[in-house]
């Protein structure tokens, strides 16, 4: 139905459609006509409502079409091959999915809702229609298993280095690998993969941008936790543009990682990290962990100066800026 309503719209551009004509062409009630309109909100279709005209629509939103992308798209491999829905619960889930179905290097995943988006540690991530970057990436490095967070650290670092090449915005990476603008989180990242026999077998990395939503648009618990690049940036960015960039930026640190290893890339982190240098508390299982992140080693992990003097690695934990 709301794709019936749709193009009955864009069939009339520009005019007022009552709900009772509307509710009669469709053969429906007007309360269920609303309905409909509002989930066309949610989704991003902007509409004017007046009194005894009815409802026009004025906006319709940044639509991604692989068409377009595949034209933007500088790789190689990256990208190449694309599946693009309109609502999916992960694009996790499909990503490993079509792994099994023999899917090949830098096949990405995109949609443009997700209803049960997730982040790290079995968090839900919070994916509106048609506002952001959610996105998975199938990779099948050339690695040794235990080398696997290290591939972490290189998407945060591809995706930190395009976001303030596209907009300008100075994002900075919170060890391991959130994004945030002046403190408040505008994306995540998580890789899950599988292995065999010490070696990787594939990686699906996972990335959930917050592109253009508005603050009316993050739940209640979010509101002052998280942040767009529209809100930072003061204007509504092209989806497809920031995307290519992120492939391009992935693509070559992820040949450049293959080719001379980790070290180019720990720098480049480190280089983008706000958590370096900085008091920080690291949430683990025995508690939280208080002290001066130093730096990080050949594996990712990250090396804590505790308050009582000693240093101490941490291979995973949540991190609060202290």
């Amino acid at each position: 139905m709301n794709e019936r309503i749709l193009q009955i719209f864009l069939d009339r551009p520009g005019q007022f459609l009552s709900g009772e004509e509307l509710s009669r062409e469709l053969g429906c009630s007007r309360t269920a006509i609303w309905k409909h309109i509002r989930n066309l909100r949610d989704r991003g279709y902007e509409f004017e409502a007046v009194s005894r005209r009815g409802y026009r629509m004025v906006k319709t939103p940044d639509r991604l079409d692989v068409g377009r992308l595949l034209t933007c798209l500088k790789t190689r491999t990256l990208g190449r091959s694309i599946r693009l829905l309109q609502q999916v619960d992960s694009t996790q889930n499909l990503a490993h999915q079509l792994v099994i179905e023999g899917a090949e290097e830098g096949t990405l995943v995109l949609a443009e809702q997700q209803t049960a988006g997730r982040g790290r540690l079995g968090r839900s991530w919070h994916s509106p229609f048609g506002k952001g970057i959610w996105m998975s990436l199938i990779l099948f490095p050339q690695i040794p298993l235990q080398f696997t967070s290290q591939l972490t650290l290189l998407v945060a670092v591809a995706v930190c280095r395009a976001i303030r090449q596209n907009t300008g915005v100075e994002a900075g990476i919170k060890w391991p690998n959130d994004l945030l603008v002046r403190g408040r989180k505008v994306c995540g990242i998580l890789l899950e993969s599988s292995g065999e026999d010490e070696r990787l077998r594939h990686v699906v990395a996972g990335i959930g941008i917050s592109v253009n939503l508005l603050p009316e648009d993050f739940p209640g618990e979010l509101r002052g936790k998280a942040t767009s690049l529209r809100i930072e940036s003061g204007r509504e960015l092209d989806r497809t543009n920031l995307i290519a960039i992120i492939l391009q930026q992935l693509e070559e640190l992820y040949d450049l990682y293959h080719r001379v290893g980790f070290a180019p890339i720990r720098l480049l982190w480190e280089a983008g990290s706000i958590s370096l240098g900085k008091p920080i508390r690291i949430q683990t299982r025995e508690g939280w962990v208080q002290g001066v992140a130093e730096t990080i080693d050949d594996f990712g992990a990250l090396a804590l100066r505790t308050d009582d003097g000693q240093l101490r690695k941490f291979y995973s934990g949540d991190v609060e800026l202290a």
